[in-house]
């Protein structure tokens, strides 16, 4: 009788191994991934691997941003709205160093991506070789796990690795750096997805208990206030979400990076949190009695003064990252766990039920805000355009189905409070970080990850100017986004603070702008300036209907402030509204 154990043998698969190069190695670990696009910028010690992505252009198809940091911004536009991995690359040096800034708003807005450095030969390591920079140190504090690769037969199991941590759980960036030496050597490769790391568990398991406990909180409550955050989109629990939300009868609110995940237009969806966000929910925030925050991290502009904030309520925290509980705001229940699988356990133990009485608490002071802010925002009577009246334009145009690549300042307020969102995964932006310059080349990836959607960014006459160089890469790829500066002549969320903090003394940010429509067509791209109110509809149709790239600058008033407002350090509860 054969031998059992041989008969096992035989029957195992066994894994395929060619002898390839460690650049090559690259490209096909990447293609097992599932990659089709990577953004980067070719270098010296890059080269080997470009020089493959060449054999492998039908499969796997490089976009030659103009700047590092514009690479890793598309990526993580991609990233956003497709929900997988954004893959960028550079060379050594310079081109690492300049992919940080990315690297670093990925890490704090959780977003994977994974982005790969050439470095200089191993021999040469710690030489002060050319174009060399110790990209890992650097880059440690702002990597979820960054690993630098010497030796070829490394490659496959760092870069499964890589994309397995990347995604997993709470996302993040990961970077991996190559020496020249490992991407010229040979080796027997094979590649094998990775599913699990020993002493990394990503997604912790959902205690029941503590769901219940949240669950009796939630049913015995009178003026209950949901707050969720990116915690929902990534962890595509939209319906989840509503289906709790709609059970319990609960007014329910936002931060920017929560945006979109569930229709503006639902009724128990009171608006956005936060330093710009709606007066009802920021104010109530500190009157009602359980707080229900999901996925999201209770960050200082939403929170506000933490010796003010929320200290009559009973806190819930849905999080699945453990790091992040009791971290800003005590809890009194955690449930620890993936949005969906929390909230799939919780919706069976919530009783129905309405809060119409306090639902009409946020509907009141809406009215009130409507009155001295949004009115006068949306359909101004004064001679200067208003931000939020192209919001509202741009909202009737693509009805609401567009995806909105804001980036950062006043703007970015308006465009988060005022774009109407129908669909999820629809509001890009840089949130914790602030990145100036994210919008355009975002938006380039997030158009490429979803070429049948409208993608509009939003930008400001000041971050517009630190990605310009973009353009080139529209260019050359006739990716067909639609691109907004809204200019006002000014850095102006700045502007506002110096106005309103510094007896308007504004050091350092009235900007002396270059005509932005001859810079749009030196790239071939349509352009427009539209700087009075009868201009602004026909402007946005004739935008919103072309097919190939367009740009419109609308010129607004240059003093216009973004209200509501809580000033830094103050209480939720100490809103303004002028």
């Amino acid at each position: 009788m054969e031998d059992t154990q041989a008969v096992a043998k035989k029957e195992q698969p066994t894994k395929k191994s060619v002898r390839i190069t460690g650049s090559e190695a690259v490209v096909k670990c990447l293609l097992e991934e599932g990659v089709d696009i990577i953004y980067g910028y070719p270098g010296g010690a890059i080269m080997p691997v470009y020089d493959e992505l060449y054999k492998y252009q039908t499969q796997l198809h490089h976009v030659l941003t103009r700047h590092e940091q514009g690479a890793t911004h598309a990526a993580q536009g991609y990233a956003r709205i497709s929900g997988k991995v954004g893959v960028a690359m550079a060379t050594s040096g310079p081109g690492a160093t300049n992919l940080i800034t990315g690297i670093a708003d990925a890490q704090i807005d959780s977003t994977p991506l994974v982005c790969i450095t050439g470095q200089v030969g191993s021999h040469l390591l710690g030489s002060d070789a050319f174009q060399e920079t110790d990209i890992i140190g650097i880059s440690t504090p702002v990597t979820k796990w960054n690993h630098q690769v010497t030796k070829a037969s490394e490659i496959p199991e760092v870069i499964a690795k890589a994309f397995y941590i990347a995604k997993s759980g709470r996302p993040g960036p990961v970077l991996i750096d190559i020496t020249k030496n490992a991407q010229f050597e040979e080796f027997d490769f094979s590649y094998e997805k990775c599913t699990s790391i020993r002493s990394y568990k990503p997604v912790p398991e959902v205690q029941l208990s503590k769901v219940q406990e949240a669950a009796d909180i939630i049913n015995a409550a009178k003026k209950p206030l949901i707050v969720w955050g990116q915690g929902i989109i990534l962890g595509e629990a939209e319906a989840e979400l509503k289906a709790v939300m709609e059970k319990a009868g609960i007014p329910s609110a936002w931060t920017i990076l929560g945006a979109s995940a569930i229709p503006t237009s639902h009724p128990l969806n009171v608006g956005m949190v936060g330093m710009h966000g709606n007066y009802a929910p920021n104010k109530l925030t500190n009157e009602c009695d359980v707080l229900i925050a999901i996925g999201m991290r209770f960050d200082d502009r939403v929170t506000g003064n933490l010796e003010t904030y929320a200290k009559q309520a009973k806190v819930i925290h849905f999080e699945i990252d453990p790091a992040e509980v009791d971290k800003n705001v005590k809890t009194d229940v955690a449930v620890l766990g993936d949005a969906k699988t929390s909230l799939s356990a919780l919706l069976p133990l919530l009783n129905e039920n309405t809060h119409d009485s306090w639902l009409n608490e946020f509907k009141k002071l809406y009215q009130v805000e409507f009155e001295q802010v949004i009115k006068n925002d949306l359909n101004p009577t004064k001679e200067g355009l208003t931000m939020g009246e192209v919001l509202k334009k741009i909202n009737e145009e693509s009805k609401g189905q567009a995806a909105i690549v804001s980036d950062v300042g006043q703007h970015q307020m308006i465009a988060c409070r005022y774009a109407e969102f129908n669909q999820t995964k629809s509001n890009i932006t840089s949130g914790g970080l602030g990145t100036m310059g994210f919008a355009l080349p975002a938006a380039i990836g997030a158009k490429m990850a979803a070429p049948e959607r409208d993608v509009v960014a939003i930008i400001g006459d000041g971050g517009y100017q630190m990605t310009i160089q973009e353009l080139g890469t529209i260019f050359q790829t006739r990716v067909p986004v639609k691109i907004v500066v809204l200019n006002n002549d000014f850095l102006g969320m700045v502007r506002q603070w110096q106005q309103l903090f510094f007896d308007k003394r504004y050091a350092s940010t009235e900007l002396i702008n270059p005509d932005f429509v001859q810079i749009a067509k030196g790239y071939h791209i349509e352009a427009k300036r539209v700087s009075k109110r009868e201009e602004l509809d026909e402007a946005i149709k004739e935008m919103m209907a072309s097919e190939s790239a367009y740009f419109l600058e609308v010129c607004v008033e240059k003093e216009d402030n973004v209200f509501p407002m809580i000033p830094t350090g103050a209480s939720v509860s100490d809103i303004r509204l002028s």
